[in-house]
Parts: C-alpha cells; sequence; structure tokens
C-alpha cells in the first residue's frame, strides 16, 4: 500500500533549492524525448543530455521534451542549466511528493499534477507525479516512469490536422493536463463499481473482512481527494491569466477543464459521504447482529429461570414433602414446567419481544 506522506530525511539540513529525489525509483535509466512540431512539420525523436543545449535554437517550432524517471539528478540539473530554471522549481520536481502547484516565474510557468492509476490485480489506486515547465515555446514535463497517458495527444500531433498543431506551448499544457483529468473520471467509475459491491456486502453477511475493505477504500479516496483538490487551485490561476504565456484563445479550454476538475471534486467529496455512511451502516449492523444474538441468549435464560426454581426446591433434602409420595407428581411437574415455558413465549410473542 502507497505510503500518504514520503520520507524527507535525505533533505534534512539542506539548504532551498537542494536537488534530491524523493520517491522510489521506477525506471533503471532517464529517458528523454523530444517531440517538435509546428503545422507544417512533426519531429519525434530520444536525444541525450548533450543535445539539450540546441534543443530551443528554432523559434518557428514547439518543442516537448518529455523526460522519463527523476532519479539521475544530475540530468535533471542539466535541463534546469539549459532552460534557465530556478533551483526551487526543480526541487518541487524532484519532490515526488509535492502537491498539486503552480509557481509563475518571469519567463516560464512550473506547474505540478498527479497521475492515476488503477492496478485491477491489488485493487488499489497509484499516485503519480507529473510536472510541467511552459515557456514561450516549450513545454518540458517530467514523469517518474514509462507512462501511455499522454499517447492519445501523441496521436493527435502525429495526425497534423488537429487544433494542436496550430497554437502554442500553452494550448499543449491544456492538452496534457485535459488527458490527466479525464483519467480521473475512469478511476472514480472503478472505484464507484467497488463502493458498489462493498454495500452489496453489507447489506447481505458482514464480516471482519468487511471492514477491512472499507478501510482500504477509505484510505484511496483519501489519496483521491489529496489528488485532486489542490489541481483547482492550479487551474484557477491558470485561468485568470496571470502569465502572459496563457494566451487568451486557451484560458477558455482552461476554464472548461476547471469545470471538469469541480465536477471530479464533487464525485470525490460523494464518494467519501458515502464511505463514512457505510462505516455506520457496518457498525450498526454488527451492533444489531450482537443485539439479536443477546436478545436470544436473553430469552433462553429467562425461561429456564421459574424452572431452575421449581428443580431447586425440589432438589432440597428434606423428608417432610408430601407431594414427593404422590404417584402423578412427577408428570404434574413436567406438564407445570411446560406450561410456564408455553406461556412465556406466548407473553414475549405478544410483546413483540421475540
Amino acid at each position: 500500500m502507497q505510503k500518504i506522506v514520503k520520507s524527507r530525511s535525505q533533505k534534512r539540513g539542506l539548504p532551498p533549492g537542494s536537488l534530491v529525489h524523493i520517491g522510489d525509483k521506477k525506471r533503471e535509466s532517464t529517458k528523454i524525448e523530444l517531440i517538435e512540431y509546428n503545422e507544417d512539420s512533426f519531429v519525434q525523436k530520444e536525444i541525450g543530455p548533450d543535445d539539450l543545449p540546441g534543443v530551443n535554437n528554432h523559434k518557428a517550432t514547439v518543442k516537448w521534451i518529455n523526460v522519463e524517471g527523476l532519479h539521475e539528478v544530475d540530468i535533471l540539473a542539466k535541463i534546469g542549466q539549459v532552460f534557465d530554471l530556478h533551483p526551487l522549481a526543480l526541487e518541487d520536481v524532484l519532490n515526488t511528493d509535492q502537491r498539486p502547484m503552480i509557481e509563475v516565474y518571469d519567463h516560464y510557468i512550473c506547474i505540478s499534477a498527479k497521475m492515476l492509476f488503477y492496478d485491477a490485480q491489488s485493487g488499489e489506486f497509484n499516485i503519480e507525479q507529473v510536472s510541467f515547465i511552459l515557456g514561450d515555446n516549450y513545454i518540458i514535463t517530467f514523469c517518474e516512469r514509462d507512462t501511455d497517458v499522454f499517447e492519445p495527444v501523441m496521436r493527435r500531433l502525429k495526425q497534423g490536422v488537429s487544433r494542436i498543431r496550430k497554437l502554442g506551448a500553452d494550448y499543449l499544457t491544456y492538452c496534457l493536463l485535459d488527458i490527466i483529468v479525464d483519467d480521473y473520471f475512469d478511476v472514480l467509475e472503478d472505484f464507484s463499481e467497488e463502493i458498489e459491491a462493498a454495500e452489496d456486502e453489507i447489506a447481505g453477511h458482514t464480516t471482519n473482512k468487511t471492514l477491512r475493505t472499507i478501510h482500504k477504500l477509505k484510505r484511496q479516496v483519501l489519496f483521491l481527494h489529496k489528488a485532486v483538490w489542490p489541481l483547482r487551485d492550479v487551474l484557477s490561476s491558470l485561468e485568470r491569466g496571470e502569465s502572459p504565456l496563457i494566451n487568451d484563445s486557451t484560458e477558455i479550454y482552461i476554464r472548461d477543464l476547471y469545470d471538469h476538475v469541480v465536477q471530479v471534486m464533487d464525485t470525490t467529496e460523494t464518494l467519501r459521504d458515502i464511505l463514512a455512511g457505510m462505516m455506520d451502516v457496518y457498525l450498526s449492523s454488527t451492533s444489531n447482529r450482537m443485539n439479536e444474538i443477546m436478545k436470544v441468549l436473553t430469552i433462553i435464560s429467562t425461561l429456564f429461570m421459574p424452572l431452575s426454581f421449581i428443580v431447586g426446591v425440589y432438589g432440597m433434602n428434606i423428608k417432610n414433602m408430601p407431594e414427593l409420595d404422590w404417584p402423578w407428581m412427577y408428570p404434574a411437574l413436567w406438564v407445570i414446567m411446560i406450561s410456564i415455558v408455553v406461556s412465556m413465549l406466548y407473553y414475549f410473542k405478544k410483546r413483540k419481544w421475540w
């Protein structure tokens, strides 16, 4: 199960802007891929750190530099040197526990968001960070591992008939964020199915496994809330146009994406309320089952109380008990005791105690 808070002991005592990777190593080496395009051309190739200085020479094309793997800090430092990135921006990129955020610098914007993945085998949701550096005619994306999340955007770029080839890097940033948010809806759909299955289980016979399932779902919805909620502020800042890097033609798309994030947030809050109610239902169901067991045991004990009294009386070693010599005393006692049990059961039934 993924940790809610990742260890930051490596950064203890270091000055601000120190480049330390906080997170897990999710691929063997860092991969850098360059996608360069305009309305008439498209080039996709893998490059090395030494090729970075020549990337930003052509102003007539939009450059998308996709970096996969964050553990090789030297490569990220090289990227920061080539594109004149502030050390604090690179520090946010390397901190994979960073909440979704936005920082506006003089000539670029730094954005962090969360990608959600659902593992059907383990039934767990994994959260990974993706960071964006948006410049005048370029965008740099930093991912923790290989991912095909951005593949639909890549296909649209290759087709050449999409709007994305005609607009700038700000619109490409919107498209990538839109893909991430669209995946949120798929994750919420899978999550809702798990909640529905847990609800059906609670409606039937609850066990300790049911409690563990509810606990796992509550932990997962906490991850969802942590990933989605701050993204609203990020998009709100982009929508307000606080940077000249965001064109007016792109703001309307960002506004629509903001509405989608609000919808995801509302769904997440609804799921949190449902899970809270499920826990209450589970506790009530467990309590009611215990009450039913105690009621049955109490009725049985109450039925045997007068019988125990009769048995106790006639079990005393007293000689002067004349009815002991009566020939019909034994069957008479059975009739009396059975009559008492039947009468008590009838009384309980009439009072709806049983």
